[in-house]
């Protein structure tokens, strides 16, 4: 009987290591601790027990918390827009409930409403610091921009009227409410508390109107007087009301609705947009009809009749100019039969009529002008329009009216964004490499100026690592992103669809037929920062294999096509065969070879397709510009009319020179270097004679596999069997199955032959493909089977390419990794290895036997056997990491970056320059490894070579694991887990003790789901939407410092002074306007409004309203300082004047008295 030493057990927590060779833990004897218990088998416990006592273990629980940092991206489904003319901030509601404000660059802060309710409007309270937001469950909010993340002060909720303007003047605290009703309400923004003064529509309007005048869709005070208010409703009325004596002073009608409402600078004329796409100039003067009617986009009739009517104009902007004609700018109003046309901003300016086509439709826009004062010539500069995918600025200032350089990464979306890597802590010549070779592609044309957004203050913090963040996107480019201290820039984009012919439309080829649309999206991403090595792979079955060159170079691009199916024979007898174990690897060579893919097969006659890629390689020399040049092109061929299954995982290695792959079918390995498939094998051949289970060979001719998302869904009943050999990732819920990007999915029917055309044939609503997560094509759904189902079964392909039918027979490969490790038990020393993981949960070991000197390298083949050692797991294998002796990470070799294509002949030459693990005080160290292995369901421990496991922690029983890495924090190491159920959990290592498990983020979009990925320094990033990337982090230190890294939204700014006003009222605050609001609208001569009318609601406590309270007295602490500094400086001319009338007034009394002793003793007559 073996005996076990039990250390650091945690009462209530225990994990049992399941049976089998590989094991070495037990399930008796009370449990070993989960993920604490260290088990010694006997016989190795000598060996290795001496260096893994010494291992001490850093990082606990008070090393980790977790909080979102900063989102990135375009705002996603924005609604609303409004502007700060003083502070320079602008701010974006969207309909999900968030608000989003930007100055800046690096000035970019999210905040979300509670209720999740769309925002209607936004209004600054100019240059004070907040902002109010008007909600679609008729909520106003105050929120407090004065700290680094903005709170709710207060809120009003409207019970028996909807919202649907705001207006809020400059320099008042009198907010203005229209409703759907008509009516208009006053907010005090103070107290938020509603005033008992209420314009009610039927007051507003004529008594002798019968009709409603629909919901009030504007509200402006006048430029000349604030006592007036204009009041705009649906149907066509505008009230000019005076708010001292309560009534109408006028009244205008137009048989066309209004959409939009804007005055002129003088207050004596505004401008109405209305629903046929005319505008009406209204005069106070002669308000019984328009001073001028235009139709911008109508046809003049001939016959001297009114233009045609053309689409709605739904906002006007009329801005003054002091040396020139004024604005007109407007959205919509484009004439009816140009269907075709795009949405459009026109500008008209004088005679000259300017339409900027925009690319998706206009959501609003806003005029930026040099003064904040609604009475003065406004002078705009800018126009800052919001467009449902996208934010731009024009420049007012030139004649042919260019953009603005964008300077926030609202680009993320070009195309959609299908996986993401993220990498901190990297080299730090990266960047500016990465930026050198991007910076060459950038547009020209835009506007010269700087970016007119530019209020608030940021600065770079302490964290001064570089982090790159990448992203795949669905038409094949890649892009780079600098994201170091919680920013985000664009670096570098690389088109992978360049290295392919295009597809020419009615060519009925029938390599088209695997992904109709978007056939180049990015599946798998692998990136060695060291090297400069990229490999990408696509969802038609291909892999790319890129270098890093500074160089233009013209070449042709080398391809290699590989056969990968799982193909057997068909079974006559029942009887399984048993296939022959690998003697070695020598004698394994020639039928590896026999295997390999060719590229002299040629396609079968008939519709039979065979030996043929998904896609055309350019076989011409293609010109390559700096940055990264595609090496190798490695493309999965068809198999007997079967389709490429699409590749579940992905693994390079520079020093090695080889690529490894895998699907559903089996792995292959291809040598980079020289341009050779090494290994194209099935999953099972792998095993040998090692294969654990005993399965029955399928023929695909009868049961044929097609492409991931190509199947039918059917409803048809899913037999018990079925229900059994389902993947805990691929789960039926009521018959459907939920993937993450596609909702169709093979189910329990099997299709004939007949079936092929129509499964190959998508919808048009059907997305394109499914994105590998990890090293796996999945699905995800709640599971439904249970845990000892699974267990017998063990049939847990994550590929979401294989039908359920099928598992048994087949096994995805999940998760590769290229190490120097033992490759088998009791080996004396460590080689290259390449760990291939699989979706049942076997760990199977690769020797790669690679030439002894560079000079062999690039001539002699590299020999890739089965080693034969298979270790065990539950669930889909996702990583691989390996541990020396004393717990450090062991990075896996690589080859240190050199252009290929310098101009340097010495460069040229020059051999490769390898980076090896190798102990760094002295032989004996490198005794022993650890080899960390995380599936779906659990992580182990394993001792190397031995083969015996240390320490074992189930992670799930009632979900799996999405991704799993394992990362640096704080000169240690942990392995972070993101969980179907939205837990983010860290176990230590090696032990595996738990340190970290939050339910932190549950799984609402399988976007998250496969695009969510953990990287060192405590740091996480998902698409929260699918235009913006959330990051977060999971370090405590990060959280501490966080405040000192985010960018401050207020900055004291003092208000200009209006343009009227004389020096002692701009010193003593005075106005040209003798209305005083508060005396209106204040509780004394108002009264109380209604209380069933509208509820005040306090904002938000706890510790995030401490902290926005602490940083509002802050503000307001920096605002008095400022103001008295002002006064100072008032005082002080005051003081100077003073003085000066003084001496000017004793001057004056000197001459006096000298004239009065002249003519003091004189007479009358004598003068």
């Amino acid at each position: 009987m073996k005996k076990f030493n039990f250390r650091k057990v945690l009462d209530g927590l225990t994990a049992s290591s399941p049976g089998g060779s590989s094991s070495g833990g037990s399930s008796s004897g009370g449990g070993i601790g989960a993920g604490s218990g260290s088990v010694h088998p006997g016989g190795t416990a000598g060996a290795a027990g001496t260096p893994r006592d010494e291992i001490q273990e850093i990082l606990s629980s008070d090393y980790f918390q977790i909080c979102k940092t900063v989102r990135h991206g375009f705002p996603y489904l924005p609604t609303a827009l409004a502007f700060d003319p003083v502070q320079k901030i602008l701010a974006v509601g969207t309909r999900t409930g968030a608000i989003r404000i930007l100055g800046r660059p690096g000035v970019d802060c999210y905040c979300q409403h509670e209720s999740g309710a769309a925002v209607l409007q936004l209004q600054f309270l100019i240059n004070e610091g907040a902002l109010v937001s008007a909600s679609a469950d008729d909520t106003l909010h105050l929120w407090n921009l004065r700290q680094k993340r903005p709170a709710i002060l207060h809120s009003l909720k409207f019970n028996r009227e909807r919202i649907t303007y705001c207006h809020l003047p400059f320099q008042s605290k009198w907010l203005y409410v229209g409703t759907e009703r008509g009516n208009t309400h006053i907010v005090n923004i103070e107290s938020f508390i509603l005033s008992g003064y209420v314009i009610m529509w039927n007051k507003a309007i004529e008594l002798s109107t019968k009709t409603h005048p629909g919901p009030v869709v504007h509200l402006s005070d006048s430029p000349r007087d604030e006592g007036k208010l204009l009041i705009g409703y649906e149907n066509g009325t505008v009230v000019l009301w005076d708010l001292r004596s309560k009534r109408a002073d006028l009244r205008v009608y137009y048989d066309e609705a209004i959409h939009s409402v804007d005055w002129h600078h003088e207050g004596k004329q505004f401008m109405c947009s209305h629903s046929d796409g005319s505008l009406t100039l209204w005069n106070l003067k002669s308000p019984s009809r328009p001073f001028q009617i235009t139709i911008p986009h109508g046809k003049i009739q001939r016959d001297g009749k009114k233009p045609e009517s053309c689409k709605p104009i739904l906002k006007v902007e009329y801005k003054t100019c002091k040396s020139s004609e004024p604005f007109i700018i407007f959205s919509g109003g484009l004439s009816y039969d140009k269907a075709c046309r795009r949405p459009s901003l026109t500008i008209m300016h004088g005679k000259a009529i300017t339409v900027l086509e925009m690319d998706h439709p206009i959501v609003d826009f806003l005029t930026l002008c040099e003064t904040p004062y609604p009475n003065e010539f406004q002078e705009p500069y800018a126009v800052v329009v919001l467009l449902e995918k996208d934010l731009i600025v024009v420049d007012l200032t030139q004649s042919n009216f260019p953009i603005f350089e964008n300077p926030y990464p609202i680009d993320i979306h070009e195309s959609p964004v299908t996986c993401t890597e993220y990498f901190a802590d990297c080299p730090p010549d990266l960047i500016p490499v990465l930026y050198s070779v991007g910076a060459k592609h950038k547009k020209q044309g835009y506007s010269n100026k700087e970016w007119p957004i530019s209020g608030g203050a940021w600065n770079l913090g302490t964290q001064t690592y570089p982090e790159i963040i990448i992203t795949g996107h669905a038409d094949g480019s890649i892009k780079f992103w600098d994201a170091s201290a919680i920013t985000l820039q664009m670096l570098y984009k690389l088109k992978t669809s360049k290295v392919f012919e295009k597809q020419k439309l009615g060519e009925g080829k029938p390599t088209t037929e695997i992904v109709e649309e978007d056939p180049f999206a990015i599946q798998m991403m692998y990136w060695c920062p060291e090297s400069r090595i990229f490999c990408v792979a696509g969802v038609s079955a291909y892999v790319i294999v890129y270098r890093f060159s500074k160089h233009e170079v013209n070449t042709e691009i080398v391809s290699l096509e590989v056969r990968l199916q799982y193909d057997v024979e068909d079974i006559i007898t029942p009887e399984p065969e048993i296939i022959p174990p690998f003697p070695d690897a020598s004698s394994q060579l020639p039928s590896l070879k026999s295997l390999s893919g060719s590229t002299n097969t040629v396609a079968c006659e008939g519709t039979m397709k065979d030996s043929i890629p998904c896609l055309s390689v350019k076989t011409r020399p293609v010109r390559m510009p700096p940055g990264y040049q595609a090496e190798l092109v490695i493309q999965l061929v068809w198999v007997d009319g079967e389709p490429p299954q699409q590749i579940t995982s992905l693994a390079i290695n520079s020093a090695y020179g080889l690529v490894a792959f895998g699907n559903c079918n089996g792995l292959a390995v291809v040598d980079f270097m020289q341009k050779t498939v090494l290994l194209s094998m099935g999953t099972i051949d792998l095993y040998g004679s090692s294969d654990p289970y005993q399965r029955q060979p399928r023929s695909p001719r009868k049961n044929k596999q097609f492409s991931a998302g190509l199947t039918e869904l059917t409803d048809s009943p899913v037999s018990l069997e079925l229900e059994r050999c389902k993947s805990p990732t691929s789960d039926h819920v009521n018959g459907h199955c939920t993937s993450p990007t596609s909702q169709t999915c093979s189910s329990g029917k099997r299709l004939s032959s007949a079936d092929v055309t129509k499964s190959n044939r998508r919808g048009p609503g059907r997305p394109p493909f499914r994105k590998a997560q990890s090293a796996a094509c999945m699905e995800i759904s709640l599971p439904v089977t249970t845990e000892e189902n699974r267990e017998n079964t063990f049939s847990r392909s994550r590929s979401s390419s294989v039908s359920s039918i099928d598992k048994e027979s087949k096994e995805a490969i999940t998760a590769l990794y290229f190490m120097e490790t033992f490759s088998r038990k009791n080996d004396s020393m460590v080689s290259p290895c390449l760990w291939v993981g699989t979706g049942l949960g076997m760990v199977l070991i690769i020797s790669l036997n690679l030439p002894a000197t560079e000079e062999l390298r690039q001539t002699e083949p590299v020999m890739v056997s089965p080693s034969g050692t298979v270790l065990t797991l539950k669930g889909a294998v996702l990583t691989f990491s390996c541990l020396d002796c004393m717990g450090a990470l062991i990075h896996s070799p690589y080859e240190v970056w050199r252009d290929p294509n310098s101009i340097d002949d010495s460069e040229k030459t020059r051999k490769r320059k390898l980076v090896m693990y190798s102990p760094s005080s002295s032989q004996d160290m490198g005794d022993h490894q650890f080899a960390v292995i995380c599936s779906e369901k659990q992580a182990k421990v394993f001792s190397l070579p031995s083969q015996t496991c240390l320490y074992v922690h189930n992670i799930t029983e009632t979900s799996f694991l999405l991704r799993a890495d394992v990362v640096t924090l704080c000169n240690s190491i942990c392995l972070a887990c993101f969980c179907a159920n939205g837990h983010i959990m860290t176990m230590s290592l090696p032990s595996l003790r738990p340190m970290l498990d939050v339910n932190y983020l549950p799984v609402t979009d399988m976007r998250i789901a496969r695009t969510f990925c953990f990287t060192n320094e405590g740091q996480a990033l998902y698409l929260s939407s699918p235009t913006e990337i959330q990051r977060l982090t999971y370090s405590q230190e990060m959280c501490d410092n966080l405040q000192d890294m985010l960018g401050d939204l207020f900055t004291p700014v003092e208000t200009p002074e209006a343009q009227n006003r004389g020096f002692l009222k701009g010193l003593f605050g005075g106005s040209g306007q003798t209305f005083d609001r508060e005396e209106l609208f204040g509780e004394a001569s108002a009264g109380k409004a209604s209380r069933s009318l509208a509820q005040h609601i306090p904002g938000s406590g706890g510790i995030e309203g401490m902290k926005g309270a602490a940083g509002g007295v802050i503000g307001d602490l920096a605002r008095a300082r400022l103001a008295l500094d002002e006064r100072g400086q008032r005082l002080g001319e005051l003081d100077e004047k003073t003085a000066s009338m003084m001496a000017s007034a004793e001057a004056f009394s000197k001459h006096a008295h000298e004239l009065m002793l002249k003519y003091k003793d004189k007479k009358w007559y004598q003068f």
